[in-house]
C-alpha cells in the first residue's frame, strides 16, 4: 500500500509538469520591461545584500541556516 502512494505521487507530479505553458514570442516584450524584474534596482539590492552579509558575520550568510553567532 505504501508503494502505491509513492507511485501515485510520482504520476501526479509528472502530470503537473505538463501544465507549464511556454512564453510566446509576442509576450517576451512584456517580460523584458523593467517593472517585471525580480530586483528592479540592482544597485540598491546589491548594497542591501552587502550590508546583510556584513552584519551576518558568517561565510555565505544568505539562504543558509544558523545564526550570526556562528552556531548551527
Amino acid at each position: 500500500m505504501f508503494w502505491f502512494r509513492g507511485v501515485l505521487v510520482g504520476l501526479l507530479s509528472l502530470g503537473l509538469v505538463g501544465c507549464a505553458t511556454p512564453v510566446k514570442p509576442w509576450e517576451r516584450g512584456l517580460l523584458a520591461k523593467p517593472q517585471m524584474a525580480l530586483t528592479p534596482d540592482t544597485q540598491h539590492f546589491n548594497l542591501m545584500q552587502h550590508t546583510y552579509l556584513s552584519k551576518e558575520t558568517s561565510a555565505g550568510g544568505y539562504g543558509v541556516g544558523g545564526g550570526g553567532c556562528g552556531c548551527n
